[in-house]
């Protein structure tokens, strides 16, 4: 592993020396899944990258998502079959080949209550998704559907209550964590040579007349302000591209629109099931997903015209999820069993002002804003890269009617992230691994399936020290040797980096990471140079989001959900903010 994927502060250090003094071939605006996406896509092309972000990695919809990688079956309703078909080729791409670590299948039950039709309706959408999936050059890399009798769902699913359906199907998609995914992707870029640096926002374009030639930036974390300069900069920065293109004086061009989606995390004990489930709503679909030993519930689709760094999930988000799901329960999913909410906001390529965001595309665009100014937006989290190849294929072609030169077509599909070559091969070592870091199996597994091959690295911090491999309070699958890695590979700069994004306690744990929130701290601040006022003010910091998050989750509509996630006392230090 090349050490430019040790994403510690001095790493961030010298990056930001890069961005400052190098005139860089692309430059891209933000750092979620599309922005880290095509700077991956440039660099590997051979082009000097830079990326900015003007919060975290991954802090917006990039860690918000379904952590589904899917071809998105009511797509085929909406006849939109290239979509599909292109989303499901991606899967197979993640699944098999780029990222096998990090995507893996899951199954789902759809339950039938209407004979004949409905059956005969579904199983044809479900037999066409299956053809599809074999239509992107490989095998889908995932079972073929099966129909169910009641009797089989009944044994499946002893949760779902049968006196009102004649039985189902099932099928599988895939299952990601999108942030840790995203970190992943961030660091093999960072690796082929893309200074990124995150903190660090835009406030303006730079000007050569007509063309843009770079960005005015700011260090978030120090107030120092700089110029980054690049012969082509790529938008990606989702639900803010509106915001991002009134700076350069295109207000309009390409109109996003956001939609709220809100999940709900509750125990394994709370549904009885080897599946997930999918269910039909009015709306949309209401999915019930495995997360490890909880269940994630999702999700809401409703405009949002609010601050669009904290969407806030209200209290009549959370009746609509569970309204949905105990319809179809023999024992209704109560309030008191949700461990965990998160909210994130979808960024639609707008239609008519009064259509509904359901109804809203999602096909992405690429559209040349300005001279040396490309934009991407719109898409889905499943073909990021193709979002991401296309934006560069755009950049590229300013790039190169510029500078006459030649520049190779994108390599992406074939460089498996970090952490997945061997990854078969390391996985058979688990029981070894386990004895030399004296944890469990059940420890290893997840930690293979956090980061792959390189759990070779954290086996090894933990030989060295022991204390690593002790589970942190209030979140036993997660181990102290995590948070340590965050924080000195993992491009850290704050506490709720590595509770919300790198490790996902924040919505995993009854305390929503309350109770861990202190030791990780301890842990980290050494390596990113804290002293005890500062450690104390992160933890506080985050103590005071959780709350705030609380008290949001209680109130019944966004307004006022959004007011209490605002309302977080500021910590006197700069760049300590809730994010």
């Amino acid at each position: 592993m090349s050490d430019n994927a040790r994403l510690d502060p001095a790493a961030r250090d010298r990056a930001l020396t890069a961005l400052r003094t190098e005139v860089l071939d692309v430059l891209v605006i933000g750092g979620g899944i599309v922005g880290i996406g095509s700077a991956f896509d440039a660099v590997t092309r051979g082009l000097t990258t830079g990326i900015v972000e003007a919060r975290d990695w991954a802090s917006g919809t990039s860690s918000r998502s379904s952590k589904l990688v899917h071809g998105g079956i009511r797509y085929l309703e909406q006849l939109n079959f290239s979509l599909v078909r292109e989303a499901l080729a991606e899967r197979s791409l993640l699944m098999q080949e780029i990222a096998p670590h990090l995507v893996t299948p899951i199954k789902f039950l759809y339950p039938v209550q209407h004979p004949w039709w409905e059956r005969a309706y579904i199983g044809a959408g479900m037999a066409l998704y299956d053809a599809l999936s074999y239509l992107g050059g490989r095998a889908p890399g995932v079972p073929h559907h099966r129909h169910l009798s009641r009797r089989q769902v009944r044994l499946a699913s002893p949760s779902i209550d049968t006196t009102e359906i004649i039985g189902g199907l099932s099928y599988f998609d895939g299952h990601v964590d999108d942030a840790r995914y995203a970190i992943n992707l961030l660091r093999t870029a960072t690796a082929a040579g893309a200074h990124a640096a995150n903190r660090v926002s835009v406030t303006g374009f730079l000007k050569d007349g007509d063309r843009v030639v770079g960005v005015h930036a700011r260090d978030e974390s120090t107030g120092d302000e700089f110029d980054i300069r690049a012969r082509t900069v790529i938008n990606a920065t989702g639900v803010w591209t509106g915001e991002t293109q009134k700076m350069v004086g295109e207000d309009g061009r390409v109109r996003v629109r956001a939609s709220k989606g809100v999940h709900i995390v509750v125990p394994r004990s709370a549904f009885k099931s080897t599946m997930g489930l999918l269910l039909r709503t009015e709306k949309s679909v209401l999915f019930v997903i495995p997360w490890n030993r909880h269940w994630i519930i999702g999700t809401t689709d409703t405009d949002w015209h609010l601050d669009l760094d904290e969407p806030a999930a209200t209290s009549t988000d959370i009746d609509y999820i569970l309204t949905h799901l105990n319809r179809v329960l023999v024992d209704p999913i109560t309030r008191d069993q949700i461990q965990g909410v998160y909210a994130g906001l979808r960024p639609l390529l707008a239609g008519d002002d009064d259509e509904s965001t359901s109804k809203l595309s999602r096909e992405h665009v690429v559209a040349h804003a300005a001279p040396g100014l490309v934009l991407v937006a719109g898409g889905k989290w499943t073909t990021y890269r193709i979002m991401a190849r296309d934006a560069v294929n755009a950049a590229v072609e300013q790039f190169t009617a510029q500078t006459a030169t030649t520049v190779s077509p994108s390599v992406t599909e074939h460089i498996p992230l970090i952490g997945a070559s061997g990854f078969d091969s390391v996985w058979r070592l688990r029981d070894a691994l386990a004895s030399r870091a004296d944890i469990s199996r059940a420890h290893i597994e997840l930690l293979l399936r956090r980061y792959g091959t390189e759990v070779e690295t954290l086996v090894h911090m933990m030989e060295l020290d022991s204390s690593l491999a002790q589970p942190l309070p209030g979140a036993r699958e997660h181990l102290a040797v995590e948070a340590a890695f965050a924080a000195s590979h993992e491009s850290v700069q704050h506490l709720d980096d590595v509770l919300v994004r790198r490790m996902r306690i924040s919505f995993e744990s009854a305390d929503r990471g309350v109770a861990a929130a202190p030791v990780v701290a301890q842990l980290i601040g050494p390596i990113l140079g804290w002293d005890a006022r500062r450690r104390d003010a992160e933890v506080a910091s985050y103590l005071a989001r959780v709350a705030a998050e609380r008290e949001s989750n209680a109130l019944p509509d966004d307004e006022s959900a959004e007011r209490a996630r605002l309302d977080v006392p500021s910590t006197g230090i700069r760049g300590l903010t809730v994010s």
